[in-house]
């Protein structure tokens, strides 16, 4: 659980909701007509944009930002250091059903333990790791699209209710649900790309880079295995990475 996330998440609803309340209630910001426009309007828009499969996936994608798996990076290491030490001085056939942190690791493991060189094993979870990124980055577009044309969909509500008011001068009494149009889309659309949208998109960039540097490591380290590297070696090489402190802390232990 992500307590930045949710407690963002919750402040800034709340607090563009108690400036409302605080305005004399949530009543004159409640507009249907606006609703449907920017909410449903965007919702079919982005759909439109993208394959459904993708579109689907985006919204299981957002959950990871109130409910990460964040890789360990420091456990990669450690683990890292133990089976170089292990292959170095009983062989890689000794690596075989080993504990690992995760499915493309012991995917990679498993490679060098059925006898497949350094290049071969590089170069498929090389395509491993390209194939996530682009996945990501599906997703991302998909939900770059809310960002992107729910601001759109306030401004054709708006262009709506000022044709909708222009139409009706002369009856005072169709002006103000028309303004509330022209006037609410445009608050939807800012609020669902700036609030909602523009930091799930900002987070989920986040951990992609995280999990791209996280099996950039977990390739490091295995070539450094294929090679024959001591476990010093090993984990000199992958702390590279990592912040000062842990480096310092990792080069300690």
């Amino acid at each position: 659980m992500d307590l930045a996330s949710i407690i963002g998440l919750v402040g800034a609803v709340g607090m563009v909701i108690g400036s409302m309340i605080a305005a004399g209630g949530l009543g004159p910001f409640i507009d249907t007509p606006s609703l449907l426009i920017v909410v449903g309007g965007t919702f079919f828009a982005v759909m439109y944009k993208c394959t459904m499969p993708t579109f689907l996936r985006s919204f299981g994608a957002m959950k990871k930002v109130f409910m990460p798996k964040s890789p360990d990076q420091e456990a990669l290491i450690l683990r890292m250091v133990e089976l170089s030490d292990v292959a170095r001085k009983n062989g890689l056939m000794a690596l075989e059903n080993q504990d690992v942190p995760d499915p493309f690791f012991s995917k990679g493991l498993q490679m060098l333990v059925d006898g497949a060189d350094e290049a071969k094993m590089a170069k498929q979870l090389n395509q491993e790791i390209k194939a996530m990124k682009t996945r990501h980055v599906e997703i991302h577009d998909a939900i770059r699209g809310w960002i992107d044309i729910a601001p759109a969909m306030g401004m054709i509500g708006t262009l709506i209710g000022l044709v909708q008011m222009l139409g009706n001068m002369a009856d005072p009494k169709a002006i103000g649900p028309a303004m509330a149009v022209a006037l609410l889309t445009t608050l939807y659309g800012a609020f669902l790309a700036n609030v909602i949208f523009g930091p799930i998109l900002a987070k989920l960039e986040g951990y992609s880079a995280a999990e791209a540097q996280y099996r950039d490591m977990v390739l490091a380290g295995l070539r450094n295995i294929a090679r024959g590297e001591s476990g010093r070696s090993v984990q000199e090489q992958m702390v590279a990475v990592l912040p000062p402190k842990l480096q310092t802390k990792l080069m300690a232990a």
